[in-house]
């Protein structure tokens, strides 16, 4: 069974706390604490060491969308303080102006894949720059992302086939023309489910919908509809 979760940004806009307590009836096993702009990092900060995450297997924090050059030093070192907790990080690649901040996070650094309104990140070999700035960093592969950039899902494919054994968690939501990220629709659920095969069972899955709590869950089985695991019969 794959390990689901959501992004609480996705949920509760700038409030993971919120967030946090809407999941709490529901049996998902990974979070991903969002801190999208840079005011949300001192919060979360504030309160990391007394959230209650015992019900999930895997934590992430999501990095600032945009980080000030001036400020790009000081960011990191508070997300040094998040990592501390052995929680994953995930980073734009537009986001990193000094590659040497963020080198110090090692494997627990996830690079992302960006949508068509990004400058780099968008493909296999846009991401093979970043990464020979960070060698040991993971991916996370944002599926919705990739499917925006390239319909057929080539591009997902190539981006999961050439850094299989960097990948560390994925996330599913359906992003739209103007990359909001929305609802699974049938088309997108059909589209991941060409690629689901190269997504290992234990990798989890984040899910970036943005919806209402009493819509929650029907986005998981959505996302369990396009992502199935595969059984291999003996």
């Amino acid at each position: 069974m794959r390990t689901l979760g959501f992004s609480t940004g996705a949920l509760a806009y700038g409030n993971f706390h919120r967030a946090l307590e809407m999941l709490r009836s529901y049996d998902t096993h990974a979070v991903e604490l969002s801190a999208l702009r840079q005011s949300e990092l001192c919060p979360l900060i504030a309160a990391s060491n007394d959230l209650d995450l015992s019900q999930y297997r895997y934590v992430a924090v999501h990095a600032p969308s945009n980080v000030d050059v001036e400020a790009e030093r000081q960011v990191g070192n508070y997300l040094l303080d998040l990592a501390a907790h052995g929680w994953s990080i995930v980073v734009h690649p537009d986001a990193i102006h000094d590659y040497g901040v963020w080198r110090e996070f090692g494997d627990l650094l996830c690079v992302e894949n960006m949508d068509k309104r990004k400058p780099i990140g968008r493909t296999v070999e846009e991401l093979a720059s970043v990464f020979e700035e960070l060698p040991d960093a993971s991916l996370c592969l944002d599926l919705g992302h990739a499917r925006q950039v390239d319909a057929t899902m080539t591009e997902a494919y190539l981006i999961a086939k050439v850094y299989e054994s960097k990948l560390r968690q994925v996330h599913v939501s359906e992003v739209n023309s103007s990359s909001r990220h929305d609802r699974l629709s049938f088309s997108s659920i059909r589209a991941f489910q060409l690629v689901a095969e190269l997504i290992p069972e234990n990798v989890p899955l984040i899910i970036e919908s943005v919806i209402e709590g009493w819509e929650i869950p029907d986005e998981l089985r959505r996302v369990e509809e396009a992502l199935p695991t595969t059984v291999m019969l003996v």
